[in-house]
């Protein structure tokens, strides 16, 4: 597989480096992440990428087999609402709908249970 300068690619991780995102199960981690972009061709065989601050502390060479083609895609891309955050970084979320209602027994008791869309979030 061959890449060209200005190409973006997914890079694969290792768990070994130390790159968990849940901790030691090791199926919820991540395969590849983010995007990054190609700035140097250095062998046949390596490519220079241009790392986000975060991964700084990792050599940013490496072998054509720990890349895979980034394909955009706009439906990938979820839609941003605009929320409005106050000074304390808190923001406000109100029930907009209410989508089911059911009644749930838990031992002697009737317990009342509610799905409720709230703002800021889509419909699912």
């Amino acid at each position: 597989m061959e890449y060209e300068m200005g190409d973006k690619v997914f890079l694969k991780v290792s768990p070994w480096k130390g790159i968990l995102r849940f901790g030691k199960q090791e199926k919820l981690n991540p395969r590849y992440i983010r995007p990054c972009e190609i700035i140097e061709r250095i062998g046949p065989l390596a490519y220079r990428l241009a790392l986000p601050t975060e991964l700084s502390q990792i050599h940013d060479v490496f072998h054509v087999s720990m890349l895979r083609r980034y394909r955009s895609n706009p439906r990938h891309a979820i839609p941003e609402t605009e929320v409005e955050i106050f000074e304390e970084l808190t923001y406000v979320e109100e029930p907009t709908e209410i989508l089911d209602r059911s009644i749930r027994k838990l031992r002697n008791k009737d317990i009342p249970m509610v799905k409720v869309r709230w703002t800021h979030h889509s419909p699912r």
